[in-house]
């Protein structure tokens, strides 16, 4: 089924939009390629790690080939030294669907950074911005009685938060426990009082999520994706990172999965096997975390890529979206 292009409009969009999420190694990119084959599909990224330069083998970005035959959006746009937010996400993300749209094409938002989502969806979390005063006193705090302690602070003050948080996920335990600190106010209840500056960006949008029925044979996948992305060179990737005398394991950039714990191995702070046990554990820890996201998300269409004709039931439940003759 393929779909002719309309001709380039100025006026805004009232068509659905598309988004393709799961957890990593679901099957998302291939799913969204073989749609791109068949309409006329401009990607917009969804991956808070695909947005910096020079990490391409870790986050699985889209080669060279599978650029230049679609459209791709929002990837290499970040240096790793620099932080990139969800509100810049929903900021460019937007920008990228009224172009793609006015050139009578049809943007699929395709990821599993699940807070990007939200914050282009349902506009910006009223949390306060990053404070480095407050990073500070709460990293050397941490360096005292180490990350899980911080997580069990976490869970006197927000015990909401922490359940969905791992003892040793240093990077989202500072920003809820920052939070805290700022307003008194726990995260969980922050979340969800949008800002009146940011509206929702469509007036719907079609969410087809990939869930396989099986944890099991996910489990399966991201340890097969880990050990392919070692074979591809993820090792000398990060040694070239680490030429850099502006980056280090604090940044966002390399607290990335497969990323930190690349740069530990390469610190000789662990060996190789355990860097590809932690690698894996962090890559399902994350599945977990994105699965838990998209069960919040009562209206997206769920379907089990390893069921059955994923590409004809992506279609059905994305048709409205993914035809450019809409309204």
């Amino acid at each position: 089924m393929t779909l002719p292009l309309t001709r380039p409009s100025t006026q805004p969009s009232t068509r659905p939009l598309a988004l393709l999420l799961g957890p990593t190694a679901s099957g998302k990119s291939a799913l969204a390629m073989a749609l791109a084959e068949r309409f006329p599909v401009e990607l917009v990224s969804v991956d808070s790690a695909q947005v910096y330069r020079g990490m391409d083998i870790g986050t699985a970005k889209p080669d060279a080939a599978e650029r230049a035959a679609v459209p791709h959006h929002l990837i290499d746009i970040v240096d790793p030294a620099d932080a990139y937010s969800a509100a810049r996400f929903a900021e460019d993300a937007r920008a990228a669907i009224d172009a793609i749209r006015r050139r009578g094409r049809v943007p699929l938002l395709c990821g599993g950074t699940m807070l990007y989502v939200r914050a282009l969806l349902g506009g910006f979390d009223a949390l306060p911005t990053a404070d480095a005063p407050t990073r500070e006193r709460l990293n050397a705090r941490a360096r005292e009685i180490g990350w899980p302690g911080m997580h069990a602070w976490l869970a006197d003050v927000d015990p909401l938060t922490a359940a969905r948080l791992a003892p040793n996920d240093s990077q989202r335990i500072q920003r809820a426990l920052e939070i805290f600190t700022l307003t008194g106010q726990p995260m969980s209840t922050l979340l969800g009082r949008s800002s009146a500056a940011a509206a929702p960006c469509s007036p719907e949008a079609l969410i087809v999520s990939l869930e396989p029925a099986v944890r099991a044979t996910l489990h399966e996948r991201i340890a097969a994706r880990f050990d392919a992305m070692l074979a591809r060179g993820l090792i000398d990737e990060v040694r070239t990172l680490r030429q850099r005398d502006d980056l280090h394991p604090g940044l966002p950039s390399i607290r990335c999965v497969g990323y930190r714990q690349a740069w530990s191995y390469l610190d000789g702070q662990i060996d190789r096997s355990t860097m590809r046990e932690q690698g894996i554990a962090a890559t399902r820890q994350l599945a977990k975390r994105q699965l838990t996201w998209l069960r919040a998300m009562p209206a997206r269409r769920v379907i089990d890529p390893l069921g059955g004709d994923t590409l004809s039931a992506a279609i059905e439940a994305l048709a409205p979206a993914l035809d450019p003759r809409g309204p």
